[in-house]
């Protein structure tokens, strides 16, 4: 993920979170976590240790701040069921981890490309110099 991410431009300043419920303290700024900054986008593995990856997601959605951060689901499960709960809570995007090194690394260039310069995103984030990808 951070080579997919390396030399983007706007350059992109990556969090990543071990697990859910490091995320969630990540995103809520709670504890060691009180000045993490807001992400423009949210990159969620659907198999997350620890925590529910689908728990999370729901809370993220449901939450008035948080709900507004493009969640792109990433996983390797092409399962229509993994695709209806991830879209049914909310996911902005369901990105199937390609096995192809080229090609993943293509399908998370592309979908940083497409939500931190094609979409529209909250009025803040068009006045950073850089872009904020937290990696879960």
């Amino acid at each position: 993920m951070r080579e997919a991410l390396r030399g983007l431009q706007p350059s992109i300043h990556i969090n990543v979170a071990s697990d859910g419920d490091e995320a969630l303290l990540f995103l809520r700024r709670k504890g060691a976590h009180a000045t993490a900054p807001t992400p423009d986008l949210i990159f969620l593995d659907f198999n997350l240790p620890k925590s529910d990856s689908r728990e999370i997601l729901r809370q993220l959605k449901e939450d008035s701040q948080l709900g507004l951060i493009p969640v792109a689901v990433l996983t390797t499960s092409d399962a229509e069921r993994d695709i209806y709960d991830a879209y049914e809570s909310h996911a902005n995007c369901y990105l199937r981890k390609p096995i192809d090194l080229d090609a993943f690394l293509n399908t998370i260039r592309s979908a940083a490309h497409f939500w931190l310069e094609v979409a529209h995103l909250r009025a803040e984030t068009a006045h950073r110099e850089a872009s904020r990808v937290h990696l879960l």
